[in-house]
C-alpha cells in the first residue's frame, strides 16, 4: 500500500515556483510564488499511545506569494508570505506565516541598511534557502527552536574583497517570528546579532551543494553572535509562544549564542559543519531551566547547542544529489543526555533546482531527554518545481 502511494505521491505532489518580472525605466519588479507538499512515513515505537496515530500525511508545506524589485541600484525590496501558515495552532520557524517584508538602501557606500523583516545573518545552516537544499526539513539545531531565524529589525551589511569577506550587525525584537502577535515583551529588549564569513579563493555562494562542479577547491568559514538581556517586570510573563517549543528561545534573563560554521567544495563534493552554542542566565534561581537544583551547582546559568556535519555529491551525468548528514542537541547540559539524529538526501534534477524531485530519511540515534519522541524514523519524498 504504502509504494501504491509513494507512486500517486510523485503525480500529485509538487513544489511550484513561478515568477513574472515587469520593468519600467529603472524600477524592475519580479511577482512569484511557490507551492509544495510533501507525503510524510513515520515508524512509531511499539510502546506508543493508541491514541498517537502514525501521522502518515501530506502536507502543505508552502502555499507563497512574493513582491521583490529594485529602483536603480540604490534600493532593494521584498515582500513574501505565505498562506499555508495562516491559521496554524503553532508557528513553525521554517515556514513561518510572513518571510520576508523589508526595504535595502545600497546608496549609503560605507554599507548597505536593510530595515524590516527577513531572515537573520546567523547560521549558514539557517541562511542556505530551502530550495537550495536536497532535505525537507533542516537539523534541529538551526530549525528554529533555540533561536529565531527571522525577526524584525535593522541590519547593516558590507562586503570586501570582491565579495569573499562578508560583515553583517544587527539589532531586533528579539521576539522573532512571533512579532506579528503583538508587541515586544514587557522587557522592552532588544537582540544584537552579528556575523562575518570569509571565502577563498573566490566568493562563496550560501548553497551546499557543488553543481558547478568547481574546478579549484573552495572553501568559507563563518562566524556568528548573538545577545539578549531581557529582564521582566515582577509579574510579567512573555507572549504565548515567544519562549518557542524547548522554552529556551527567549530567556527571561540573559541569553548569548556562538556559532562556527565551515563549508568546502570542488569537482561536485562538497561538505559543511556547523556548531551552536548558547549560554542562558535567568534573572531568577527558580527559573525552571535551572530545573530546581542549587545555585552552588548551577552558577545560576545553563548550557545548551548542537552541532550539524554534512557531506554532499553532485553526480552531474545522473542529474543526482546524494547527501548525508549528522546532527546532535543538548537541551539543558544540567540534565545528561543528548539527542543524535542520522538522516539521508537523494534528490534527482529533472531540470536543476528548477525541476527537482527529493526524498528524505531520519533515523534517531538517541533521544533527548528533555523531548522524548513517538517516533524511531520518518521518510518524506516530494517535487519541487520552478516555472
Amino acid at each position: 500500500m504504502k509504494n501504491l502511494l509513494i507512486i500517486l505521491f510523485a503525480f500529485s505532489t509538487l513544489t511550484v515556483q513561478a515568477q513574472v518580472t515587469v520593468a519600467s525605466g529603472d524600477h524592475v519588479v519580479e511577482i512569484g510564488t511557490v507551492l509544495s507538499s510533501y507525503l510524510n512515513f513515520r515508524t512509531i515505537k511499539p510502546d506508543a499511545s493508541n491514541q498517537n496515530q502514525n501521522n502518515d500525511r501530506f502536507r502543505l508545506r508552502d502555499a507563497r506569494f512574493y513582491i521583490s524589485g529594485r529602483i536603480g541600484n540604490d534600493y532593494e525590496y521584498k515582500l513574501q508570505a505565505d498562506l499555508s501558515s495562516l491559521g496554524a495552532r503553532e508557528v513553525d520557524p521554517e515556514t513561518p506565516a510572513l518571510y520576508d517584508a523589508y526595504i535595502k538602501y545600497k546608496g549609503f557606500k560605507p554599507f548597505n541598511i536593510t530595515a524590516g523583516y527577513g531572515k537573520l545573518p546567523y547560521s549558514r545552516f539557517s541562511m542556505v534557502a530551502f530550495k537550495h537544499s536536497p532535505y525537507w526539513q533542516r537539523a534541529q539545531v538551526v530549525r528554529g527552536d533555540l533561536f529565531s531565524r527571522r525577526d524584525v529589525g535593522v541590519m547593516l551589511d558590507k562586503s570586501l574583497w570582491n565579495q569573499q569577506i562578508n560583515i553583517y550587525a544587527g539589532v531586533y525584537t528579539g521576539v522573532g517570528e512571533l512579532f506579528l502577535q503583538g508587541d515586544n515583551d514587557p522587557s522592552g529588549a532588544f537582540e544584537y546579532v552579528g556575523r562575518i564569513d570569509f571565502a577563498f579563493p573566490s566568493r562563496y555562494r550560501y548553497q551546499d551543494i557543488d553543481t558547478k562542479i568547481s574546478p579549484v577547491p573552495m572553501f568559507a568559514i563563518g562566524a556568528n553572535t548573538r545577545y539578549s538581556n531581557r529582564n521582566l517586570p515582577e509579574g510579567a510573563s512573555f507572549i504565548s509562544g515567544h519562549d518557542g517549543r524547548y522554552g529556551i528561545k527567549v530567556i527571561n534573563g540573559k541569553k548569548l549564542g556562538v556559532g562556527i560554521d565551515a563549508t568546502f567544495q570542488y569537482q561536485g563534493f562538497s561538505a559543511q559543519f556547523e556548531s551552536q552554542l548558547f549560554k542562558a542566565t535567568p534573572q531568577h534561581p527558580d527559573d525552571p531551566n535551572l530545573r530546581g537544583l542549587p545555585p552552588e551547582l548551577t552558577n545560576g546559568y545553563f548550557k545548551f547547542g548542537g552541532l550539524v556535519a554534512q557531506a554532499n555529491y553532485f553526480f552531474k551525468p545522473a542529474k543526482t544529489i546524494i547527501s548525508g548528514r549528522y546532527e546532535e542537541l543538548n537541551l539543558n547540559d544540567l540534565i545528561p543526555g543528548s539527542s543524535q539524529r542520522l538522516s539521508g538526501a537523494i534528490a534527482f534534477q529533472i531540470n536543476g533546482f528548477r525541476s527537482m524531485i527529493k526524498a528524505q530519511y531520519f533515523n534517531i540515534l538517541r533521544e533527548e531527554s528533555i523531548d522524548p519522541l513517538r517516533w524511531t524514523e520518518q521518510f518524506r519524498i516530494g517535487w519541487q518545481f520552478v516555472l
